[in-house]
């Protein structure tokens, strides 16, 4: 049991019902069912599937930040909506019509023999794909094998054309690493779980935020906590996704686990560092639900708790 007016409590106490089954499953590591009705019925749940339309999206592009399908489903996912959802996959169709359509795939460039690709995109969605059930769908493994062909020699992805090929982008690498994990999961293609774990020894190679020739920090904002992160890294994200592909018992983790640790606040928590989001009705990127911007992040303290509960 929990200690009274713990962090887990405090989870347990949620109005989301995604939020206590998932502290239940991942945290306190309770053999639970998912009571899929009442994640359905949970607030955030309901907002973010809230004003979808006959075609399967929410208006504008997919990629609209941040009321696109794209986004919505990436939150709808962790927040674990059950596979099969129809409105989920109707969604989904939008988001697999857009990225395998010829009119995207013409805007992809090759330049000094690497594919210069925004691969969070597909990454993003092959991994929501995956846990929706659709991972049998030809498209979806169009995404997971374009992927592996575009994958650079480090193992990461880049869009940048200017840059040399020497470093991809760790913006552009973690969704696609979570995307082939997810997409091996539920196949079984060792291919994707492999191409997966080449993108992982990236991050590794790193200490997840380190230079490989000075050891300095690469980018401060690494080390704040944001939720939810869309396409941007961060040393929780990075974390949590190493946590999914098996690989936090990498002694190469531990400078990521002390940031994560000098993060948490005196009551147990954690909270978020920094925003991409804007509230709900702002004029300019606006978020399709609050999910905290003053005090302790439940989202955010769960996946830290997630991280910090690794065998």
């Amino acid at each position: 049991m929990a200690d009274a007016d713990s962090p887990v409590d405090w989870l347990l106490a949620s109005d989301e019902p995604a939020v206590r089954y998932l502290a239940r499953r991942d945290v306190l590591g309770e053999a639970v069912e998912p009571d899929d009705e009442a994640i359905l019925a949970g607030p955030m749940v309901r907002t973010l599937l809230s004003g979808q339309e006959s075609g399967g999206g929410f208006g504008g592009h997919p990629y609209k930040k941040w009321t696109g399908v794209h986004w919505r489903l990436v939150s709808l996912v962790e927040l674990g909506i059950p596979a099969g959802h129809s409105p989920a996959l109707a969604a989904a169709e939008t988001v697999l019509d857009w990225l395998t359509g010829k009119g995207h795939r013409r805007g992809i460039k090759t330049i000094d023999g690497l594919v210069r690709r925004c691969a969070s995109q597909e990454g993003n969605a092959l991994a929501v794909c995956s846990r929706l059930g659709m991972a049998g769908d030809a498209r979806v493994e169009h995404l997971a094998r374009s992927l592996v062909e575009w994958q650079w020699p480090d193992g990461g992805w880049n869009c940048d054309p200017k840059v040399s090929g020497c470093r991809s982008s760790f913006h552009e690498s973690l969704a696609p690493a979570w995307g082939l994990h997810e997409y091996a999961s539920a196949t079984g293609a060792g291919w994707a779980g492999k191409a997966a774990q080449r993108a992982a020894e990236l991050f590794l190679d790193h200490r997840l935020f380190r230079s490989l020739r000075s050891g300095e920090v690469i980018s401060q904002a690494w080390l704040k906590l944001h939720y939810p992160p869309y396409w941007h890294y961060d040393v929780l994200q990075a974390l949590l996704v190493l946590g999914r592909l098996g690989r936090l018992d990498d002694e190469r983790v531990n400078d990521g686990l002390q940031v994560l640790l000098g993060l948490r606040r005196p009551d147990g928590r954690w909270e978020a560092g920094g925003f991409w989001w804007r509230p709900p009705g702002s004029p300019r990127q606006p978020e399709v639900v609050d999910w905290g911007r003053e005090g302790p992040n439940e989202m955010i303290t769960l996946n830290a708790l997630r991280v910090l509960r690794r065998p």
